[in-house]
């Protein structure tokens, strides 16, 4: 019985993945920062988790996270935002990425479901053209309301005036 997922580098996930989808497994895809890590993501992932047989979550590096979010992000860095994906049951594998998009990834790993949140149109889903190019599908899935990363920062702050 796996415990955890593994993490996967970069330069290996090619290999590993096509292995994968010899072998018939089919690949889902999902990505994002996952700074502060809440139930938001964990009910992203279980969906995601559903969709295929193996769900791989490409993670932002910290440089793209400051890129994206700007100074003072990640909170959590790179290394521990992994172990805690790698960590969760839905998860099969983690692997990083320096781009500010997946675009790269996405066609490297080919998966078969690219998974992303309902607050995404499709038309801004990164390799959306590349998975449905190749036969596969975009699953756009609902997300729990007021559950994000900024909320949480935003209820911290609220709790961190009204002490002072």
């Amino acid at each position: 019985m796996r415990l955890s997922g593994v993490v996967v580098r970069r330069r290996d996930a090619k290999h590993l993945f096509a292995r994968l989808r010899r072998r018939g497994a089919r690949i889902v895809f999902t990505n994002g920062v996952f700074d502060l890590l809440h139930a938001g993501h964990v009910s992203l992932l279980a969906q995601a988790s559903g969709l295929g047989d193996v769900l791989v979550v490409g993670v932002n590096s910290d440089a793209s996270t400051r890129r994206l979010k700007g100074a003072g992000r990640p909170i959590v860095p790179l290394s521990e935002r992994m172990e805690l994906l790698a960590g969760l049951k839905p998860v099969d594998f983690v692997v990083p990425f320096g781009e500010d998009t997946p675009a790269r990834l996405i066609a490297s790993i080919r998966p078969a479901v690219l998974v992303k949140g309902s607050d995404y149109q499709r038309s801004e889903i990164v390799g959306r053209d590349t998975v449905e190019k190749a036969g596969g599908r975009v699953v756009r899935v609902r997300l729990r309301r007021g559950r994000s990363t900024s909320e949480v920062i935003a209820r911290a702050r609220r709790a961190f005036r009204t002490r002072d």
